[in-house]
């Protein structure tokens, strides 16, 4: 989607220097780690983004090895093309991958599979694509009540703008239930499925940057919130968000997520 003022904050931008250092950065390592990624090996990282953990993966892969990112927003492509990582972007969906069957040792993805339009198929390419006995490694939100500064925003949102926007933040954090995180991954043909939850943190520079990268962003509020509702946010989120805030006038808060691991057949 094209902004319509070249002095607007491109979406893609704000993803990668906002939310990826406050909420993304630190899985990268964790899910390579979980796809026992050996150097020498070929990797793909579904739904991308701008390429935090394809990045994290070409460094495990090494030179000898070869990572290839794909990603239905071009936007976000763009911004991964500028990394200076050894990894090969491509423009597709998850549910309709471009690339032949077997064709890799490992598949990743983290925070991507909430979104895709069907997971079900989503999962089953993800397989297809994977060489027999190859690591699957995918990352999700556990549920909302889990992160709590994410939640007060939520009913936050609910109290003043009703379900309907809150149900924007709601979307990140629908596959928080593990044992129906697990049958979905069985049910599309995985083998040794195991989900692991593990702790992990939400840190940005004020409540301020909170609101306003969310209104930056036209993928979460900033596509449904006009200029004197953020407003209105931005003055209730002082209060909200108050229980959150650090010495130094930081926002940090916990955030777990599950880590699924499979293998094909």
């Amino acid at each position: 989607m094209n902004l319509s003022h070249s002095s607007e904050p491109d979406p893609a931008e704000v993803y990668d220097t906002q939310f990826v250092p406050a909420l993304f950065a630190q899985w990268g390592p964790r899910v390579v780690e979980a796809a026992a990624i050996a150097p020498g090996q070929h990797v793909l990282d579904v739904g991308c983004g701008t390429g935090v953990l394809a990045c994290a993966a070409a460094e495990r892969a090494g030179v000898d090895g070869s990572v290839e990112g794909l990603d239905a927003n071009a936007q976000m492509l763009a911004v991964a093309r500028r990394k200076p990582c050894r990894v090969q972007w491509h423009h597709g969906r998850a549910e309709a991958m471009p690339f032949e069957s077997e064709r890799f040792d490992a598949v990743v993805s983290q925070f991507a599979l909430m979104f895709f339009e069907s997971k079900p198929t989503a999962i089953a390419e993800m397989l297809r694509v994977l060489r027999p006995r190859g690591r699957l490694a995918v990352a999700v939100w556990d549920s909302l009540e889990r992160a709590p500064g994410y939640y007060a925003l939520t009913e936050l949102l609910r109290q003043l703008f009703g379900a309907e926007i809150a149900t924007a933040l709601q979307a990140p954090f629908t596959l928080g239930e593990t044992r129906d995180l697990k049958r979905l991954f069985s049910d599309a043909g995985a083998v040794e499925v195991q989900v692991q939850t593990q702790p992990g943190s939400v840190c940005f520079a004020s409540i301020d940057a909170v609101v306003s990268t969310e209104h930056a962003c036209i993928w979460t509020l900033g596509g449904l919130l006009d200029e004197q509702q953020f407003k209105l946010l931005r003055e209730r989120a002082h209060s909200a968000l108050r229980p959150f805030v650090q010495s130094d006038g930081s926002v940090r808060f916990e955030c777990p997520a599950h880590i699924v691991t499979a293998t094909k057949a």
